[in-house]
């Protein structure tokens, strides 16, 4: 283990500076990563949103007599569908974003030939 892997587990982190020509790439790479992830979580929600419409348009399709037999789900399962399927998937997109945000905003503050100080997050994905 190194001192600096040494310190971070002490708490005491420390943010390490970089050139920015060489973290630029990575930054770049990370964005289309991440916006990637983000698109293919909001593909599932919206995959899930149009199942759950189609199944509410066949249940109130049918005949009385045969929602009388066939049944609905209950209130209460489609509440917790809808946390697991839908809010918590956009609550990681929100985060994912704020990443995305946050790589931009280190890439649009310096200049290719300056020294830059990166997150730790950022540093542990760098090595």
């Amino acid at each position: 283990m190194t001192v600096l892997n040494a310190m971070r587990l002490d708490g005491n982190s420390q943010k390490t500076s970089r050139k920015a020509a060489e973290v630029f790439p990575f930054l770049e790479a990370y964005i289309a990563r991440k916006e990637q992830q983000a698109l293919e979580i909001e593909q599932v929600v919206e995959r899930y949103e149009m199942k759950r419409m189609k199944e509410e348009r066949a249940y109130q399709a049918m005949s009385s007599l045969r929602r009388m037999f066939t049944g609905k789900k209950p209130d209460h399962h489609l509440a917790v569908e809808y946390i697991h399927y839908v809010k918590k998937p956009m609550e990681q997109v929100n985060k994912l974003r704020a990443e995305i945000a946050r790589a931009r905003q280190i890439m649009n503050e310096s200049k290719p030939g300056e020294d830059i100080t990166i997150p730790d997050d950022f540093e542990e994905l760098l090595n």
